[in-house]
């Protein structure tokens, strides 16, 4: 299979380049049900909000969704044992993790997967801890399944997001049954060390919590000295109290597919998971399931040009940003999404401001952080300037 892979990237190679250079292609999405551009519909607003990129999805995933259409066939689907094998091949060979095949449930979304943790996990009443700012659906989950959020604030440290351990450790009670954990951090970006995952392994075994950890952006490390290590391969202890929620859809822009998964080392855990989501969570469907298995085998080449591309947004990010007084940004080790402190600008409401002078920005409110604004930088470097632009005019510079 190694030798299979070599020569398919061999082969992409070229087609690779190609998507370097359309990355700063002008792709026109209005009138296409986007979510991202139908916000602003008739109005001079660039949308830079919800985490999905302007950018087309990899050729070859492309190439395997025409073929699949041209079948004509769309019937009820289930992930082929090659789609299988390539998500276990992608585990072992970015993070050397070893995975078997009856770990991976499938599910359409990842928030669907959040919801399902947080069913299958504990009681009605129990809490579910998480840390702030962080992913708005991780907050509205628990209501779903009749938990209780309970939150903590992420602390700064020289600029830095991080885990506040103590303060983790006074939230947890006799109802936490729960630990939603965001690694790569959305929206801080930040990428955890093994020595922060380890604390906040050891803070649950000690109090008997199950991990839910959505590791969605694992695959969009941006600063080059990083890597993601997924939180069930700290220690074989802490993989069987564990549930990874990963999918392809934020890599390879591929969100309106539906195709994600869960990987449940521990077979109670997973069957608890399974019987969570039985009757509720609908199965993925057939095009999903093709292009995820199109973007892990052959995406790997536009992978490393998309990487490559966000690392030059992320500095014209910085390098703006910079120049606006009243706006301070966060290290970005990961995601294409910028988190922007805009307290300083004396504005009650920052989104509003921006959107009036033609820039839609994420309100950090349904992340636990009023004041913030979070930006993608997932689109052509000249939107993007041209974003920032309209930003630095709504601030009067």
């Amino acid at each position: 299979m190694a030798g299979d892979r070599s020569n398919d990237d061999a082969q992409c190679v070229g087609a690779a380049l190609d998507a370097a250079c359309e990355f700063d292609r002008i792709l026109d999405r209005r009138q296409t049900g986007s979510v991202k551009w139908d916000r602003y519909e008739g109005r001079d607003v660039l949308p830079m909000w919800v985490a999905d990129m302007d950018f087309r999805a990899p050729q070859v995933v492309i190439d395997a969704l025409r073929r699949h259409v041209e079948q004509g066939v769309f019937g009820y689907t289930h992930p082929s044992a090659d789609l299988v094998d390539a998500v276990r091949q992608t585990l072992a060979r970015e993070y050397r993790w070893d995975i078997h095949p009856e770990w991976i449930v499938w599910l359409p979304g990842l928030v669907a997967g959040l919801n399902v943790a947080c069913k299958a996990v504990g009681k009605a009443h129990d809490e579910v801890l998480t840390a702030v700012p962080v992913y708005p659906p991780f907050l509205s989950a628990p209501g779903h399944a009749a938990r209780r959020i309970v939150t903590v604030p992420l602390a700064r440290r020289e600029g830095a997001w991080a885990f506040d351990i103590e303060r983790l450790a006074c939230a947890v009670t006799p109802n936490t049954r729960l630990f939603a954990l965001c690694n790569p951090h959305n929206p801080v970006g930040r990428v955890y060390t093994r020595g922060e995952l380890a604390a906040i392994g050891e803070l649950c075994e000690r109090h008997n919590l199950i991990v839910c950890a959505d590791e969605v952006h694992c695959q969009l490390i941006l600063d080059e000295g990083k890597v993601h290590v997924p939180f069930a391969t700290i220690d074989p202890a802490l993989a069987s109290r564990t549930i990874t929620l990963m999918a392809p859809s934020k890599t390879f822009n591929i969100p309106g597919l539906g195709c994600a998964f869960a990987v449940i080392s521990d077979a109670a855990l997973r069957s608890a998971f399974q019987a969570a989501a039985d009757g509720i969570v609908p199965h993925v469907n057939a095009l999903g399931y093709t292009a995820a298995n199109a973007a892990y085998r052959h995406g790997h080449p536009w992978h490393q040009a998309l990487l490559r591309y966000l690392r030059g947004n992320r500095a014209v990010v910085a390098e703006m940003l910079a120049d606006m007084p009243g706006l301070e940004v966060s290290p970005i080790e990961a995601t294409y999404l910028a988190w922007i402190d805009a307290r300083g600008t004396g504005t009650e409401n920052p989104v509003a401001l921006f959107e009036r002078f033609g820039v839609g920005l994420s309100d950090g409110a349904p992340f636990g952080s009023p004041g913030f604004v979070r930006l993608n930088f997932g689109c052509p470097r000249s939107r993007l300037i041209e974003g920032l632009t309209r930003m630095r005019r709504a601030l009067g510079l």
